[in-house]
C-alpha cells in the first residue's frame, strides 16, 4: 500500500477505497468526496451480503464500513474480510459512538472508527492514515481502545505463539523494537520518527511480525506485546 497524503508523487497509485453504507445518498456523497480528492473508489455496497462479496472481488486497500447494515452486521463483514484478506484495512465511518460499538469493531479487526460528524477534511484524512496502518480514531476513542487492549491482555484468550519455546519464530531486534513501540499505541508516522527510519519500513516489520507470529491484526499484535509486557518496558 502507498502513503499518498501529501499526493506528491505522482508515480504513487492512489489508494483503493470501497464505501459501505446502506443509506444511498450518504454513500454516494462519501465516494464522491474521496474520488474527487483522488482516492479510487473501487466499489461500493448497501448491506453486508454485497458488500462481503464486492469486497473480495475488487480488493480494496481501504474498506469505509458502517457497522449498521442489512443481511449482515458490520462487525461480522470486517470480521470475514479481514480474515479473508490480513492487509484489508478497515475504517468504521458511524453515527454510534457507543463504547461497546467501537470496541466490538476493533476486537473484528477494524484499523480506525470515525463517527459520521467528522468532517470531509477528517474522512480524508483519516482514510489515508488507515491506508498506511495507523490507527485512527475520534478524538475521545483512543484512550478507550488502548485500555480495551490491556484488558484482553489481561483476559485468557488463544495462546499465541510463546516466542521462548524450542522452535517458536523469532523477532530481530528491530521486529521487537517497533512492537514494543505498537504496543505503546505509537502511530506507526510516529515509529518511524522515533527510529529514524520510513513508514513503509515499520510497516514491513509489523506485517513480517505479524506473519511469524501468526496473528492476523493490530489487536492480536498489541495483545501479544502486552501479555509480555513490551510496553512497560
Amino acid at each position: 500500500m502507498t502513503d499518498t497524503a501529501n499526493g506528491q508523487d505522482g508515480q504513487q497509485d492512489p489508494i483503493k477505497v470501497m464505501v459501505v453504507d446502506d443509506h444511498p445518498m450518504w454513500r454516494d456523497a462519501v465516494a464522491r468526496d474521496l474520488a474527487e480528492s483522488g482516492l479510487d473508489v473501487v466499489a461500493t455496497a448497501g448491506d453486508g451480503d454485497q458488500a462481503v462479496r464486492r469486497a473480495k472481488a475488487a480488493a480494496p486497500d481501504v474498506l469505509v464500513l458502517d457497522l449498521n447494515l442489512p443481511a449482515k452486521p458490520g462487525v461480522q463483514v470486517c470480521k470475514e474480510l479481514v480474515a479473508h484478506n490480513p492487509a484489508l484495512r478497515v475504517l468504521v465511518l458511524s453515527a454510534s459512538g457507543e463504547h461497546a460499538d467501537v470496541l466490538e469493531a476493533v476486537k473484528s479487526g477494524a484499523t480506525g472508527y470515525l463517527l459520521k460528524s467528522a468532517s470531509t477534511e477528517e474522512l480524508l484524512d483519516a482514510v489515508r492514515r488507515t491506508a498506511v496502518g495507523d490507527p485512527v480514531f475520534t478524538p475521545g476513542l483512543a484512550g478507550l481502545v488502548l485500555g480495551e487492549y490491556r484488558r484482553l491482555a489481561s483476559d485468557p484468550g488463544p495462546a499465541a505463539p510463546d516466542a521462548d519455546q524450542p522452535g517458536a519464530p523469532q523477532l530481530t531486534e528491530r521486529e521487537t523494537e517497533v512492537l514494543r513501540l505498537v504496543a505503546k499505541g505509537l502511530s506507526y508516522k510516529q515509529i518511524a520518527e522515533r527510529l529514524v527510519i520510513s513508514h513503509r519500513t515499520v510497516q514491513n516489520h509489523v506485517q513480517n511480525t505479524l506473519g511469524k507470529l501468526q496473528l492476523h491484526n493490530r489487536v492480536e499484535l498489541v495483545r501479544y506485546a502486552i501479555e509480555r509486557g513490551l510496553d512497560d518496558e
